[in-house]
């Protein structure tokens, strides 16, 4: 079966840093692209960021371009989100996603283009 489980989130302050971690079980994890999504209070799940299986390839929100990075490691079935420079609009429930290379229709930015979800984790920052 399938799971993917996000950890890493917590309370950090304006300006800090945090590293998600999305570990994978159940699935070829190098046929997946991966994809982090955030959804705060109010508001709808947006895009984050998405990483191909061939790892080159990232796409990234416009909103964390250059202070958000993806990542991953296909030898620990581990997608990661490094997030510098966190300000107050950063803080939500962030989701890991994956779809296998066979469903996908690339648009990775899409979130009804994944097909697996965790559960989340929270990041909280404070001023």
């Amino acid at each position: 079966q399938l799971q993917l489980v996000e950890s890493g989130g917590g309370l950090v302050q304006a300006g800090g840093s945090l590293r998600l971690s999305c570990a994978a079980s159940g699935l070829t994890f190098n046929s997946y692209a991966m994809c982090w999504f955030r959804q705060a209070p109010g508001k709808e799940r947006e895009f984050v960021a998405a990483i191909r299986w061939s790892v080159v390839t990232t796409y990234y929100a416009d909103s964390v371009k250059g202070r958000f990075t993806i990542s991953r490691d296909n030898a620990k079935n581990t997608v990661y989100l490094q997030m510098n420079s966190l300000n107050d609009e950063d803080a939500a429930v962030y989701y890991c996603a994956a779809v296998p290379i066979e469903y996908s229709s690339g648009r990775l930015k899409d979130e009804h283009e994944y097909h697996y979800w965790g559960q989340g984790t929270q990041v909280t920052v404070y001023s």
